[in-house]
């Protein structure tokens, strides 16, 4: 009987869980390993603070997937990997043996410089916390009117925390200022001028200021200082600062990039140990470019699902090759979103519908 270990619940493991229950393989018993029994979907995070969809709508229950599997589903975290023994430790110091390792544990935010704003500080990431988090900081609101809410992050998360928390306050008619610091590299870095331009005129239109500077590595009681000397006052400060690996990756033995994610080849299988596999942000490829988004943990699903599968069975293996201009939508708030896909942009309500409509498909393929 061989062993496969799942680490994480991640997008791309949803594709593994609907592959293991088709294939119904006998001679392998497959192990998911995750904190929770329900994966929260990143890309309707935006819509669920703007009020456009409830918690529930927004998260995936494993449970039925996992029976429908017949995976083993332990609720816990990984906190160390060891590649010579075949095992990984979890929180409660079980171990757990695998023949063949899948990591998709996803990425925490790079948060640190901002470390010493203490209880003000809220990462978007991991994204349970933050589920958990986004009401209180609305009840606090209600509580104490007037208190201002800064973003810290220049990409699409960023963009789209800042603008959906501004829309949650006017809809709750709650007097609260929004600011936006996106570095001085500016807003959306990598994206067209075109959506750079549509998206700076929302703020604008929306009520939320931007500001091109960083946020400098001490913070202050009162909130931030920049790096053109203005210190910003918050109350309330979400870092959407990029992400970070996990640290317990550094001791594993995988060979890692510079950044400390697990570098695989084009089949997502680890550069060192062929028995092990990674997608999504828990590792990085040196073959192609590949940003950082939920987008290619999506597509790289079923790649991941079916090397997994061959590797077991020694067949040959699929290769994933990301798109060179990935489809971005990008939610402002109200029902409006702004679509950017290489130097094309567009913007309007139709684009909140097309992206609600991608989000509701996504979420309908691992729903019971």
């Amino acid at each position: 009987m061989k062993k496969l270990v799942l680490v994480g619940g991640g997008h791309a493991q949803l594709s593994v869980l609907r592959s293991l229950a088709t294939a119904r393989l006998q001679s392998v018993e497959a192990t998911l390993i995750t904190p929770s029994e329900h994966q929260n979907y990143s890309g309707m995070l935006p819509g669920w603070m703007a009020g456009h969809y409830t918690q529930e709508q927004c998260r995936i229950d494993l449970r039925p997937l996992v029976r429908a599997a017949k995976v083993k589903l332990v609720l816990d975290r990984v906190t160390s990997l060891d590649t010579h023994q075949r095992c990984v430790t979890l929180a409660d110091g079980q171990r757990v043996n695998y023949d063949v390792l899948s990591l998709d544990i996803g990425s925490e935010t790079a948060s640190l410089s901002l470390a010493a704003l203490g209880e003000k500080l809220l990462p978007i990431k991991p994204l349970d916390a933050f589920f958990a988090a986004w009401p209180t900081v609305l009840a606090r609101v209600r509580a104490q009117p007037g208190l201002r809410l800064v973003v810290v992050g220049a990409g699409a998360a960023g963009v789209e925390v800042a603008l959906a928390a501004r829309f949650a306050f006017s809809r709750a008619k709650l007097n609260v200022k929004v600011a936006l610091v996106v570095g001085s590299a500016g807003l959306l870095p990598g994206h067209a001028a075109a959506v750079q331009q549509r998206v700076r005129r929302l703020a604008e239109r929306f009520g939320v200021v931007l500001h091109q500077a960083h946020a400098q590595a001490l913070a202050t009681p009162r909130g931030l200082t920049l790096s053109d000397g203005q210190e910003l006052v918050a109350d309330c400060v979400i870092a959407a600062t990029g992400a970070r690996a996990a640290p317990w990756l550094a001791g594993t033995g995988l060979t890692l990039d510079d950044a400390g994610y697990v570098l695989v080849d084009a089949h997502h299988r680890s550069l060192s140990h062929p028995n092990v596999f990674a997608a999504g942000d828990t590792c990085a490829r040196q073959d192609v470019a590949m940003a950082r988004s939920g987008v290619h943990a999506v597509f790289a699903g079923p790649v991941l699902a079916h090397n997994l599968l061959a590797t077991l069975s020694g067949q040959p293996l699929h290769t994933y090759q990301p798109k060179p201009r990935p489809l971005y939508l990008l939610a402002c708030g109200p029902r409006y979103a702004v679509a950017s896909w290489g130097d094309w942009s567009a913007q309007g309500a139709w684009v909140w519908y097309w992206k609600n409509w991608i989000d509701r498909r996504f979420m309908r393929r691992f729903s019971a």
